[in-house]
């Protein structure tokens, strides 16, 4: 029997200790699971295996007393675990009020008077009337970035303002900006 076993068996007989003394013998083990649970996920994933194995400790210890049969049933709890946190996560990742089907746009990278078609700009314009009603600074902001070119410092100096609240209004007013136009196709 190995130590993993016994400590195993402590812990399904309620010896709270046996938990301390597992994580270091079984830690390794776990974290090249999570690695290759972690290799077949998609792209971009934020989570790192390190994580995923602390989540599924804590989901594996902190649940009543679990009667384990072994190294290998741990482990397999151990997969199961984690598979259950990564669908967690990839179900919250794709619900709507967390971007899901949204399209990312770099609005620092669009030149919007020259390569916007005609209808958006119309939009544009309209937006920015109802920015300025609420905000003229902020109007004024996006005016100098987008239409004249200005960089955050050059537009700050413009407007008088410190860099630091122009890079705050300037990502307001592009969040807002997305929202509005998105609102109004």
């Amino acid at each position: 029997m190995s130590d993993v076993t016994r400590i195993l068996d402590r812990a399904q007989q309620g010896d709270r200790q046996a938990a301390e003394e597992l994580l270091p013998l079984v830690y390794e083990q776990l974290r090249i699971l999570a690695a290759q649970r972690m290799a077949q996920e998609a792209a971009g994933q934020t989570l790192q295996p390190t994580a995923l194995v602390h989540e599924a400790w804590l989901k594996l210890t902190g649940s009543a007393s679990q009667p384990w049969n072994g190294r290998g049933h741990f482990f397999g709890a151990a997969a199961e675990a984690m598979r259950r946190i990564l669908i967690d996560r990839a179900r919250r990742r794709h619900r709507a009020r967390h971007g899901h089907g949204l399209q990312r746009i770099d609005l620092d990278q669009m030149d919007v008077a020259i390569a916007t078609d005609d209808e958006t700009l119309l939009r544009l314009d309209e937006a920015l009337g109802r920015l300025a009603a609420e905000d003229p600074e902020k109007a004024r902001l996006v005016e100098l970035r987008f239409f004249a070119g200005l960089a955050i410092p050059e537009a700050a100096e413009a407007l008088g303002i410190s860099p630091a609240t122009a890079k705050r209004h300037w990502a307001y007013t592009r969040a807002w900006l997305f929202a509005e136009l998105k609102r109004t196709s």
